[in-house]
């Protein structure tokens, strides 16, 4: 009888948070304004490839200002996405977006929501303004399935840009499972933007994430300092960051 409660009780707490979660929009003729603003291309060498890692675990729902913390990501992501150049190949991988009813369900809520590909900035954003958070924050099993399956038989360079609200609460650490990856591969770097992160430990596994993979990592908590380390991220020209605005 104990058992039914609980799972009734599991049952009734993901329908909240997704009945609860914020329902956004994205007008896909945003996206259409490609080269209006103009990231220089050069910046970007032929086949590169971006796999962009989102979080989309419950804590996403808690305010920054007047604005949660995923309305700060997706309107930052809005503005930035439609420049990256139409030939640079790019995808999107989320986790947290479903709860689960058990700890191994919560803990495998990671999908590859959009492939890799050229000119796909229309599509990720579609996708994440698609997307509720609601769930966990599984990062080393994210970043697994996207070395082992979203880039499985994929030559050249491959930067994965992992922007999270939290550390790991499911997996081994992301840190010690970068430390592994780096004796067998070398094609892989991991950027890591830490987005409103204040617990140090958290902090420690993520820099020791992105360090690891010769990557860089970002702390942003506001959504300037979002803004800045994507632009960092994405090796975009400093004249043209100023034409990039975000309307609240």
């Amino acid at each position: 009888m104990k058992r039914i409660i609980l799972i009734l009780i599991l049952f009734l707490s993901a329908s909240l948070f997704a009945f609860c979660a914020p329902n956004y929009q994205y007008k896909v003729h945003s996206a259409n304004q490609r080269g209006t603003t103009g990231i220089n291309p050069k910046n970007f060498g032929a086949g590169s490839m971006v796999l962009f890692i989102v979080d989309f675990s419950n804590s996403m729902n808690e305010k920054m200002g007047d604005r949660t913390k995923l309305r700060v990501a997706l309107d930052t992501l809005t503005s930035i996405l439609p420049q990256i150049p139409s030939n640079v190949q790019t995808g999107l991988r989320v986790y947290g977006h479903r709860g689960g009813f058990t700890y191994v369900d919560g803990c495998r809520a990671s999908k590859l929501a959009v492939p890799m590909g050229a000119n796909n900035s229309g599509a990720i954003l579609n996708s994440l303004y698609q997307t509720s958070a609601v769930g966990w924050t599984p990062i080393t099993y994210s970043l697994k399935q996207a070395v082992n399956s979203d880039f499985a038989g994929v030559g050249g360079k491959k930067h994965i840009i992992l922007l999270t609200d939290g550390g790991e609460n499911c997996d081994e650490s992301p840190c010690i499972y970068s430390i592994e990856l780096m004796k067998t591969r070398n094609d892989i770097t991991i950027d890591v933007i830490a987005f409103d992160i204040f617990d140090e430990e958290a902090r420690n596994q993520l820099r020791c994430t992105a360090l690891t993979t010769s990557g860089k990592f970002y702390s942003a908590n506001s959504a300037d300092e979002l803004r800045h380390s994507l632009f960092e991220s994405l090796n975009i020209d400093k004249d043209v960051r100023g034409k990039i605005k975000i309307n609240p």
